[in-house]
């Protein structure tokens, strides 16, 4: 099954990817595809492979992972913020056999490739030559166009994406094969799973929305147009220049969007759009409103996870009269809100949200079985989010029953950060957890115990994490305690630190 391939052959002039100036047809995007699948195989690299994509959007970006998967390997997209220490955990952990670099990378590169054992091949992407790296446009020129005959069992090929960690690491959300019939399933749920129609990608290509709608407009024949970074005004320029149908944002950008003058929305024509789909954190209704005005009644909604897919959409009839719904289960979802002995609850009683297994679902966490144990209760799975549901069906995220931070769009993992921040010699004990923030929902605060006689002071503790860690998790804001909750098992009470912050709010996420 090569729906790429039918593509080129029904529409060979039509476009399939554009990048600013830059444009492959179809024909050009597969054959290009073909030839860097060939070169990667020429490199050594087996089925089943994991490759790393660690480059800013562009248009090579968007081509790499289709030609991983055509080599039967599996794409593991990196996020671009994150410091040597995390870098070299990823390539590690991953068994990254190689490694797609952008220009703005080599430096760090060039830092951790000693270190990054399982790498075997270096690929620059961009400008820049190195000894110790082959070019992506090299291997594109000397790839042989013939395709490479798909496996079956792959279906539209796999993926990897680190979501970050509950338990100090990040973790791999391993999908070997993406299920043809689940994603047909949600691509007509936003009414895009015809030829024809435009994806603009306005976010980051790592993140596993952006790179997902991205792969699956391709998989039903549609283009791809790729912002190498957002902004706002660009964002309605290029919907109005390519006539974009279809994008995937955050809440933020969208927010970005609205809050421009009216007379610079004014100039640009976007009703062209079909589905502006929102997703990644809790969209204020005020955000909502606006969206609605300006691209009229395109604006879709969704709940889900780079583990368990989209499971619950609100379409866009539903959004002023469902305020603060996620919408409804998703076409071949199944939910169910357990309470804590795995017992349905009532409507409109809070439960922890589970998904009933299918096909589509993420296999495991890569090399980590008790994490994967961890998320599933049966034959349900779950990321911990507690939400409950109305006489209609309707989903509301209430709270998180584990500690992830969404701070614009961002998951960020408190444990992942308290574990940089024990290292600090002048700590005693810390308890990251997520305030409120009114433009972006959430920031990092860090309750510090620091040692007797430290003399620690927030810009301290802030400067240590941001040297550790990429700088968007790194604390916005410390407050100094003598001494923390406990249980009488000694467990933190995390809660009542926290809970404060989100007193009077209906809430807590």
């Amino acid at each position: 099954m090569d729906p790429l391939a039918a593509h080129a052959e029904r529409a060979p002039e039509a476009p399939a990817l554009i990048e600013g100036e830059r444009a492959l047809t179809w024909r050009a995007f597969v054959e290009r595809r073909n030839r860097l699948a060939n070169a990667l195989r020429g490199l050594g690299l087996a089925r089943g492979e994991h490759v790393i994509i660690w480059a800013p959007n562009s248009l090579e970006t968007a081509l790499a992972p289709a030609a991983i998967r055509a080599a039967g390997a599996i794409p593991v997209p990196m996020n671009h913020r994150l410091v040597a220490d995390e870098i070299l955990y990823i390539l590690d952990h991953s068994d990254a056999a190689a490694v797609f670099v952008g220009d703005a990378f080599v430096p760090l590169a060039e830092q951790v490739r000693a270190r990054a054992v399982t790498v075997r091949r270096w690929i620059l992407v961009g400008a820049e030559r190195r000894p110790w790296a082959g070019h992506v446009d090299d291997l594109i020129a000397a790839g042989d166009p013939a395709p490479i005959p798909a496996d079956p069992a792959q279906g539209l090929g796999g993926s990897m994406i680190y979501t970050g960690g509950t338990t100090g690491r990040p973790k791999g959300a391993l999908r070997g094969a993406i299920d043809p019939a689940v994603t047909r399933r949600y691509m007509e749920a936003f009414g895009l799973a015809e030829p024809g129609h435009v994806h603009l990608v306005a976010g980051p290509l790592y993140h596993s929305a952006p790179g997902g709608f991205a792969h699956a407009t391709h998989v039903f024949g549609g283009a791809v147009v790729v912002m190498r970074k957002f902004d706002p005004e660009e964002a309605l320029a290029t919907i109005a220049r390519h006539r974009c149908t279809s994008t995937f944002m955050a809440p933020t950008l969208v927010q970005r969007i609205v809050d421009l003058p009216e007379r610079v929305r004014a100039r640009h024509d976007v009703s062209s759009m079909r589905a502006l789909v929102v997703a990644a954190a809790p969209c204020p209704m005020r955000v909502k409103e606006e969206a609605l005005r300006v691209f009229g009644p395109a604006l879709f909604e969704f709940y889900g996870s780079t583990e368990l897919g989209v499971n619950t959409i609100l379409r866009p009839e539903d959004v002023l009269r469902k305020p603060n719904s996620c919408g409804r289960a998703a076409p071949g979802i199944e939910l169910a809100l357990l309470d804590d002995e795995g017992r349905p609850v009532p409507p409109g009683t809070p439960g922890e949200l589970h998904v009933r297994r299918f096909a589509g679902m993420f296999d495991g966490y890569y090399k980590d079985p008790e994490a994967t144990r961890q998320a599933q209760r049966g034959e349900w799975s779950t990321v911990g989010d507690v939400a409950w549901m109305d006489d209609e069906g309707f989903v509301y995220i209430c709270d998180r029953k584990r500690d992830m931070i969404i701070s614009g769009g961002v998951n960020i993992y408190p444990a992942e950060i308290e574990d940089v921040l024990h290292r600090h010699p002048a700590i005693d004990d810390v308890a990251v957890f997520g305030v409120p923030d009114d433009d972006w929902g959430e920031r990092v605060h860090a309750a510090v115990k620091p040692r007797a006689g430290a003399g620690l002071t927030a810009q301290d503790v802030v400067a240590f994490a941001r040297k550790h860690m990429a700088d968007y998790k790194a604390p916005r804001e410390v407050s100094f305690h003598d001494d923390f909750p406990r249980d009488a098992a000694g467990k933190l009470w995390k809660r009542v630190l926290r809970d404060p912050y989100w007193a009077g709010r209906a809430s807590k996420v």
